[in-house]
């Protein structure tokens, strides 16, 4: 009798370059999505309680917060946000406030001219959209000061538009995911990071998951993946970290060549008199509407690329003071003082006089109120160790 023939045993479909493709996609989108989901809780759980993070988020605090905020520490920031939406409650406020004193309430944030980009930007909103802030990336990057990380974090914290944002902190997370080496000031990198972002970005919800995943990136960069000794144990994207597999977290990013300062010099006359009401007044000027520390108040001053080695009798004559009748109090004050770009090395002389003219735009301010004028920091520690 013939035996059956045994059924034939189904032949293994062989793997192509398509299929591989196909998995390898999939597989990414799995931990994208994982990436998205993780990060959006450790935000609502995790994140730091700054003023400016208010439920739900308003849109004028946040635009004034985003400005503040560019290359300025977050402490320094919480020391002036309050009093500034104190003095400012209102983008129409704010445009129609003088530009001194606006000046005057940034005063100690440095980078003045962001002072000015935000005032200038309030009167375009009055001017252009009402006294309304917009929510389109596109009306917001219009603006004076806005560029596309500020016009991103606006529309998608405080309007919740799936739009990517990438600062410092954002793109230094996003290297060390996916291993990525080079330096944020690299144009490749930057371009790299906005579409890493970008693909991100596109996986969340609008609205309130959105906001959260966005802020959950910067505070992420801002508090545990820091440029130095990164926590990664504390970390809620630990698993999915290429550069925390590999042991690269120390290596990556690479440092941001440092940019090579200008060395520059002032030679500054501290004038204080005893005024009317008793109080010590101090003889400020204003600086050139350009340059460092541009539109702000300070002692009258000299300032050259090279050392003066002038005396304070020659000084005085150069700067206009010659003919003041006044007692040196000792000097002078050497110190050094560093910008992003410059080194600024000062000699400063305290003088005391019975009276000296405010004219060339010169005013006399009460020590008392010297927190109410434009003055840069560097200038106000001169005058308090004079």
């Amino acid at each position: 009798m013939a035996r059956a023939a045994s059924p034939s045993k189904p032949v293994a479909k062989r793997a192509t370059k398509k299929d591989s493709a196909k998995s390898a996609v999939k597989s990414e989108a799995g931990r994208d999505g994982r990436i998205v989901r993780s990060l959006a809780p450790w935000f609502a759980k995790n994140g730091r309680d700054l003023p400016w993070r208010t439920l739900p988020r308003q849109a004028f605090p946040s635009l004034v917060s985003e400005l503040m905020l560019q290359q300025t520490q977050v402490s320094r920031v919480q020391e002036k946000f309050e009093p500034f939406l104190a003095r400012f409650a209102s983008v129409r406020a704010l445009a129609e406030a003088p530009e001194s004193d606006v000046m005057a309430a940034w005063s100690g944030l440095g980078y003045y001219r962001r002072a000015r980009l935000l005032h200038a930007c309030a009167k375009a909103i009055v001017r252009d959209h009402g006294g309304v802030i917009p929510g389109e990336i596109e009306k917001l990057e219009e603006l004076p000061g806005i560029g596309r990380y500020t016009a991103g974090a606006i529309a998608s914290i405080v309007f919740g538009e799936r739009a990517a944002i990438v600062d410092g902190n954002v793109c230094r997370v996003l290297q060390r995911l996916e291993a990525k080496e080079g330096h944020a000031g690299n144009k490749k990198v930057a371009d790299w990071a906005w579409k890493r972002a970008g693909q991100l970005v596109a996986l969340t919800s609008r609205g309130e998951e959105v906001a959260r995943f966005n802020e959950g990136l910067m505070e992420l960069g801002a508090t545990v993946c820091t440029p130095d000794g990164p926590k990664c144990g504390a970390c809620p994207l630990r698993g999915e970290c290429a550069s925390y597999r590999q042991g690269l977290t120390d290596s990556i990013p690479a440092p941001k060549p440092r940019a090579k300062r200008t060395r520059v010099h002032h030679d500054v006359v501290i004038v204080h008199r005893r005024g009317r009401s008793g109080s010590i007044e101090y003889l400020l000027e204003q600086r050139p509407e350009r340059g460092l520390w541009a539109g702000m108040w300070q002692p009258p001053a000299s300032e050259s690329p090279s050392e003066s080695n002038l005396a304070l009798g020659g000084l005085l004559t150069k700067i206009g003071l010659r003919n003041i009748g006044c007692d040196e109090s000792g000097g002078p004050i050497e110190s050094v003082f560093h910008t992003t770009h410059r080194e600024v090395l000062f000699r400063a002389w305290s003088v005391r006089v019975p009276d000296a003219p405010s004219e060339n735009g010169r005013r006399w301010v009460a020590k008392k109120a010297l927190g109410g004028v434009g003055i840069s920091n560097a200038h106000l520690q001169l005058i308090m160790r004079a």
